[in-house]
């Protein structure tokens, strides 16, 4: 999965999703312009262009950076109606709403003293429709 971020119009590839969590967690206070990356200049090409040999998404800003040790993973459905979120945690559960989150901190209270359930969001991604391929959209 590629992470990329649009900076005075350009598409721009954040090379981990560290970085990427990182500027998005805090957009609204700090926008994310190409020229915030060293040796980038917003007059420089694009790093990837907006077609249609990728779907994307755009995934809403100022969500909170995964707590450290858990994972966070977006699952595109096959029909490409929507994107399922998930995180993994340390020990291997898989959590799939705040509220399994919530019972997970309960049950394991050793992650309770690094992590609260606010660090957690299901936001959804919103799917760009132009982007999928109608070949792809009619084998789904």
């Amino acid at each position: 999965m590629e992470c990329a971020m649009w900076g005075m119009l350009q598409v721009e590839v954040i090379p981990t999703q560290e970085e990427f969590e990182e500027i998005r967690s805090t957009f609204a206070e700090d926008p994310f312009v190409c020229s915030k990356k060293p040796g980038i200049s917003c007059d420089d090409l694009a790093d990837i262009e907006y077609d249609d040999s990728r779907i994307w998404v755009i995934d809403k800003p100022n969500l909170p950076k995964t707590p450290a040790g858990f994972r966070r993973k977006l699952v595109m459905r096959k029909d490409f109606s929507k994107m399922d979120c998930y995180y993994d945690s340390p020990n291997g559960k898989r959590l799939r709403s705040l509220a399994e989150a919530a019972r997970f901190l309960d049950k394991y209270p050793e992650y309770k003293e690094d992590v609260l359930v606010s660090d957690f969001s299901f936001t959804l991604p919103k799917i760009m429709e132009d982007t999928i391929h109608p070949d792809v959209a009619k084998k789904a």
